[in-house]
């Protein structure tokens, strides 16, 4: 059974896209009680959704956390099925057929690159930016755009196909070759949820004539 209350997703939001939280922290930024808070957490704590964890200090008694337990994956979009993994690795079991596991990869970018190269046409590379994480939030990525003062960020706090990417790590690679060929510079991925991050994050040079390298 899926949390139905609002303050709940909320909540489910908050610790996936932030980790490991304390009550004070979720009620300031939801800007609710800790009472409330507490209430939600302990809901959803009974559907196994989330557990509590004790943080050492360096002085006095633990603190307490929440964090998402395993059984939250189901919460979050997946469009990804176990037969995507079978097929591949009946190619990658083969030495003759390995090779095309590649190409099968660079053949989807290609493909995802002139679905949506016609959305980027004549835009800043700011306006790129909020594009692509519109693109990936209607794939299910739950992508937050950020920047400082050199570089423009990427966030993704979920992962759709990531049962494949764990084990295909081409997956990745082309998601990144196809974020330079969309923005037109060079992006680098600092984290990767399926290397064991807690996200995959993307930093983007702000300069769209930056050089990209492979």
């Amino acid at each position: 059974m899926k949390p139905t209350s609002s303050t709940r997703d909320a909540i489910l939001y908050k610790l996936r896209s932030q980790g490991r939280m304390q009550i004070s922290a979720l009620a300031q930024q939801l800007q609710l009680t800790e009472m409330a808070i507490r209430r939600h957490l302990h809901e959803l704590a009974k559907q196994d959704y989330v557990q509590i964890i004790s943080v050492k200090q360096s002085m006095g008694r633990p603190s307490h956390a929440y964090e998402l337990t395993r059984k939250s994956e189901e919460l979050f979009p997946r469009n990804y099925h176990m037969l995507t993994v079978d097929l591949l690795s009946e190619l990658d079991d083969n030495p003759e057929t390995a090779p095309y596991i590649n190409m099968m990869f660079q053949g989807r970018k290609r493909k995802l690159l002139d679905r949506y190269e016609d959305r980027m046409a004549n835009k800043e590379l700011s306006e790129k930016v909020d594009e692509l994480v519109a693109i990936q939030n209607a794939g299910g990525y739950m992508a937050e755009a950020k920047r400082d003062q050199h570089y423009y960020y990427i966030e993704e706090y979920n992962c759709p196909i990531k049962g494949v990417a764990d084990r295909y790590h081409q997956a990745c690679q082309c998601e990144l070759e196809l974020f330079q060929d969309l923005l037109g510079t060079k992006v680098e991925r600092t984290e990767c949820l399926a290397k064991g991050g807690t996200r995959c994050n993307y930093r983007i040079q702000m300069s769209s004539n930056a050089e990209i390298e492979a």
